[in-house]
C-alpha cells in the first residue's frame, strides 16, 4: 500500500519519495490518485489561507495557491490539458490528432484551454470564504484526480506505448477502489449535499472527456487523463465556489 501511493506520488507530482516508489506498478498504483489530490489540495489551500492571513486579496491569494500547486505537480495535468486541447481541436484525424498531441509545442488552442482554466479556479479560490478553502481545495484535488480513472476504465489505448497502454493493465477492482476512494475524501471534506453535487459535477467532466477520446482518438492516452483531472476540478471549484460563507 505504501509503495502504491509513493508510486502515485512519484508519477503525479514531482515530491521527492526517495527508495519508496522502487518497484511501483503503474497499474496498481491508481487507488491512490485520489489521495495525492487531496494532499495537493491541502498545499494549494495552506498557502491560499496563508496568504489571506498575510492580508492578500482573493484573487492574489489564489494565484499563489495555483503557483504552488504547479510547482508540487510540475503542471503535468495542464501539459495534458494543452496537448489534448490542440490535438482534438486542430487535428483532422485521430491519426493527425495523436500526432499534434506528441508535439512539445503549444498551439493556440492549447494556450487558450491553458488561460482559461486557470483563470476559472483562481475566480472559484477567490470566491471561496477562507474557512470553505480547505474543504474545497481537498475535494477538488480528490476528485479531479478520481475522474481521471473514468477514461482509464472505460477506453483502450490510443496507442501502443505511453501512459496511456500502461495504464490499460488497470484492473476493475483497483480502478473501483480509487473511485470510491475519490467520493469517500469529498465526503469527508464537504457536506453531504455538497459532496454529492461535486461528485456528480467530477463524474460529468470524466464521462464527457471519455467520450470525446473516443470519438476523436479511438481511445486514452496520457493527455487525456490531464484534460479529464483539470476539467473535473475546475467544474467542482466553480459549484463550490457558490457556498454561502
Amino acid at each position: 500500500m505504501i509503495r502504491d501511493l509513493a508510486g502515485a506520488v512519484a508519477l503525479l507530482t514531482r515530491l521527492p519519495v526517495g527508495p519508496w516508489a522502487e518497484g511501483a506498478d503503474p497499474a496498481r498504483c491508481v487507488w491512490a490518485y485520489p489521495l495525492v489530490g487531496a494532499l495537493l489540495g491541502a498545499l494549494g489551500a495552506g498557502v491560499y489561507a496563508a496568504g489571506r492571513a498575510l492580508g492578500l486579496g482573493g484573487v492574489l491569494a489564489a494565484l499563489w495557491a495555483l503557483v504552488a500547486l504547479f510547482a508540487a505537480t510540475g503542471a503535468l495535468h495542464e501539459d495534458g490539458l494543452a496537448d489534448a486541447a490542440d490535438g482534438c481541436l486542430g487535428g483532422r484525424s485521430p491519426e493527425h490528432r495523436l500526432a499534434i498531441m506528441r508535439d512539445s509545442r503549444i498551439g493556440s488552442f492549447g494556450a487558450l484551454a491553458l488561460l482559461l482554466s486557470s483563470a476559472v479556479r483562481v475566480g472559484a479560490i477567490a470566491a471561496l470564504p477562507p474557512g470553505l478553502a480547505v474543504g474545497a481545495l481537498v475535494a477538488g484535488g480528490a476528485l479531479g484526480r478520481a475522474a481521471m480513472l473514468l477514461p482509464i476504465l472505460a477506453l483502450p489505448p490510443a496507442r501502443r506505448d505511453g501512459l496511456g497502454a500502461t495504464l490499460a493493465q488497470v484492473r476493475g477492482t483497483t480502478g473501483a477502489a480509487g473511485l470510491a476512494l475519490g467520493a469517500a475524501l469529498a465526503f469527508a471534506a464537504l457536506p453531504p449535499a455538497w459532496a454529492t453535487g461535486a461528485l456528480a459535477l467530477a463524474a460529468f467532466g470524466g464521462f464527457a472527456v471519455a467520450a470525446l477520446a473516443r470519438r476523436l482518438l479511438g481511445g486514452t492516452t496520457g493527455d487525456v487523463f490531464g484534460a479529464t483531472s483539470v476539467l473535473a476540478e475546475c467544474l467542482v471549484l466553480t459549484l463550490l465556489s457558490t457556498r454561502p460563507g
